[in-house]
């Protein structure tokens, strides 16, 4: 009786393995049927699902994703990766200005907000003048809207040719901080100059624009 069912089970797993067996060899090679739906860049171009698993390949360059801090964006031309400068920093970007051995830099920081402050308040906190070392007044605060989001633009620094201006960026739970900074600003003393125009701040706005 032992040996009879023994028998049995055996039947039943050389059959559950053909069957197996034949379905490997009859779906080998068929490919998967991913969705037809696409993701779209930050840089505007768009990526579709791939693989056995239908997932979305990370966006290519110049697209950059944090996701420490959950956000995404497409990196202006020229700009390459560079040392974070100080605990704050979640990303760093440089590059070279033509003619000049200075760069032009973007930095990317993180300010959480404490339960008992808020986000504007974590501004005043953290803009601090280059130079002065003072907190900026908030009379020197503007605002501008660039592509989803509304930003609260600070001017850090202007002196001896440096000239470094934060985009502050609130959120639920923390504050975005993004400096450009210009270097080798020849007429950084003219009242007239118009800082909106410099090689840095542009780019950064540009990024922005796709965050």
């Amino acid at each position: 009786m032992k040996s009879l069912f023994l028998g049995i089970v055996l039947i039943i797993i050389i059959g559950l393995g053909g069957l197996v067996y034949r379905n490997a060899i009859e779906y080998r090679g068929q490919s998967v049927a991913c969705p037809r739906d696409i993701q779209v860049c930050p840089d505007s171009t768009s990526v579709s699902r791939t693989g056995p698993s239908c997932t979305f390949p990370a966006c290519p360059p110049p697209n950059v994703l944090l996701p420490d801090v959950g956000i995404a964006f497409a990196l202006p031309e020229g700009f390459v990766p560079a040392t974070l400068p100080d605990a704050a920093s979640v990303a760093a970007y440089e590059r070279p200005i033509v003619s000049s051995t200075n760069v032009a830099s973007i930095i990317i920081r993180s300010y959480a907000i404490e339960a008992s402050s808020t986000a504007f308040a974590t501004i005043q906190q953290t803009a601090i003048g280059g130079a002065s070392g003072m907190p900026v007044p908030p009379a020197s605060f503007t605002s501008s809207s660039l592509g989803t989001h509304r930003f609260t633009i600070v001017p850090i620094e202007r002196f001896e040719g440096v000239v470094d201006t934060a985009y502050y960026l609130p959120r639920a739970t923390d504050v975005l901080r993004f400096d450009a900074i210009d270097r080798d600003v020849l007429d950084w003393t003219d009242p007239r100059l118009d800082t909106s125009t410099l090689p840095a701040r542009m780019a950064l706005e540009k990024l922005l624009t796709t965050l």
